[in-house]
């Protein structure tokens, strides 16, 4: 058995809520199987198939291990080392946490120089597997699809969870959401400050707290 690793991530762009990073498992030899429940880039399958494929996933893969990352933690990591960073340096840690840490892992990378971000995960770990990285790994490799439908559908359910918890409507998150932004715009005359689930190094959001807050006051 010759286990290889996919890892991607869901939530890297919106403004609000967590950026979600799976690795996925699977010995080599079901790859094919892989390909029949139809994986492939997240972003290409309908949310209802997302959620279908991944319970057969949990069924078929050897591992899954995820990681959440917080909007806090997202802005720490913005304001000192960049977003690349924390992408790296969380794909270390879920290879770390990993408990059967396969050979050989594929990354899909959001750095322009692929082999440039597959030594900075490397850099963190003191005996790292083989890491391919590359642009587009999600659509390559069926592991990789695998990882991201997983991260895209857990990234969904915290999205509702804390529509839920908070009241309100986030839409798809990006800036170019109405709803989203909307959403921060009325958080922020209400409170005059951003809501914690907001990236609050993100510009949309600086400027949106600069805008609005500014307005609040007036209103007094």
């Amino acid at each position: 058995m010759v286990l290889i690793g996919g890892i991607d991530e869901a939530g890297r762009g919106p403004v609000v809520g967590p950026m979600v990073m799976v690795l996925a498992v699977v010995d080599e030899e079901k790859t094919p199987r892989l390909r029949e429940l139809g994986v492939k880039d997240s972003k290409a399958v309908p949310p209802e198939k997302r959620e279908e494929i991944t319970k057969q996933l949990e069924r078929v893969l050897d591992e899954i291990v995820i990681i959440e990352v917080a909007p806090q933690r997202i802005d720490e990591f913005v304001a000192r080392r960049g977003l690349n960073e924390l992408e790296a340096a969380t794909a270390a840690e879920l290879i770390l946490q990993s408990k059967t840490r396969p050979p050989v892992v594929y990354v899909d990378a959001p750095d322009p120089n692929a082999e440039r971000y597959a030594q900075r995960i490397a850099t963190y770990l003191e005996k790292p597997p083989r890491i391919i990285a590359e642009h587009k790994a999600d659509v390559k490799y069926p592991i990789v699809s695998a990882a991201s439908i997983i991260a895209k559908v857990r990234r969904d359910a915290l999205v509702r969870q804390i529509e839920s918890e908070y009241g309100v409507e986030l839409g798809t998150g990006y800036p170019h959401d109405r709803r989203t932004i909307e959403t921060l715009e009325n958080w922020v005359k209400r409170n005059r400050k951003l809501p914690p689930f907001a990236r609050k190094s993100w510009s949309t959001a600086r400027r949106i707290l600069e805008r609005n807050s500014q307005r609040s006051i007036l209103d007094w």
